[in-house]
């Protein structure tokens, strides 16, 4: 009977099955026997398995020192985290899988600072750290690494550079701060002035209207007014006709109002008796 031996694969690896070189199956946790190498029969197949690790890991760029596109030289550091997702791809592919992905992580930076100003990258440091990740990140998929995360850790310049960049930023900043306040009280002042031009609106629109109504109660005043006035001509053209037609009427109508004037004791009553004198003598 065949010797044989045991091995254990953590949920943390997986393993890459050899059989005589050839990769035959990738194993997943667990246990495993596997033939004896040290007591194998003859024309009995080479067994070897390679354990492979499928954590997280962090790859660090320090100090790589690369011009921009205006010809400044700066010191950046990357950090990289990945993981193995192909366990058979990354051993199959790639004699290193982590020395090729420093590589690859390096022309990235490159690629992207040789493509950006001095003011760019400082003004814009998402976009090194997002072309790195874009890049790299089709690069590494090819030999079975996933990128999670490309970021510049650190970003040096040559000499007093990094001080007169500071200032431009502070003045840059500064600007952008009085732009935003300037655009700010313009639309203030603008919702202001449309405020007032709105308040003024409606209050015109009040005053007509009030004027429109006070022309209407004194426009239908003076239609009433002028129906009474008639009325009153016609109810005194009807009495005339009245007491042209019967003497007698107007008689006790003076009758009346000499009785009303009785009752005045400050009321004067004037009585032509020298015409009347004047009568009797002519007879």
């Amino acid at each position: 009977m065949a010797r044989t031996r045991e091995i254990v694969i953590k949920s943390t690896h997986r393993g890459l099955r050899y059989e005589d070189g050839r990769l035959t199956e990738v194993l997943e946790a667990g246990r495993y026997e596997l033939p004896d190498t040290e007591h194998r029969r003859r024309n009995t197949p080479v067994v070897e398995v390679v354990l492979v690790d499928m954590r997280e890991r962090e790859l660090l760029l320090k100090g790589q020192e690369i011009l921009t596109s205006d010809k400044v030289a700066v010191r950046v550091s990357i950090i990289t985290q990945y993981r193995v997702v192909d366990p058979a791809a990354a051993l199959e592919k790639v004699e290193s899988y982590a020395d090729r992905l420093y590589s690859d992580v390096q022309l990235a930076a490159r690629r992207s600072l040789a493509s950006m100003t001095l003011e760019g990258i400082l003004t814009n440091r998402n976009r090194l750290s997002e072309d790195i990740l874009g890049d790299v990140q089709e690069a590494a998929s090819g030999y079975g690494i996933a990128i999670l995360r490309a970021d510049v850790k650190d970003l040096v310049f040559p000499g007093n550079l990094q001080e007169i960049m500071n200032r431009v930023l502070a003045t840059e900043r500064l600007s952008e701060a009085q732009l935003v306040e300037a655009r700010t009280k313009a639309e203030r002042e603008a919702i202001e002035a449309r405020s007032k031009a709105e308040t003024e609106r409606i209050a015109a629109q009040a005053r007509r209207e009030t004027e429109l109504v006070k022309a209407q109660g004194r426009a239908q005043t003076q239609r009433l007014q002028a129906e009474s006035d008639a009325e009153a001509l016609r109810l005194h053209a009807e009495a005339a006709g009245a007491y042209a037609d019967h003497p007698v009427l107007l008689r006790v109508r003076e009758l009346e109002t000499l009785a009303r004037l009785a009752t005045n004791a400050e009321a004067r009553l004037y009585i032509g008796f020298d015409k009347h004198a004047e009568l009797q003598h002519a007879e």
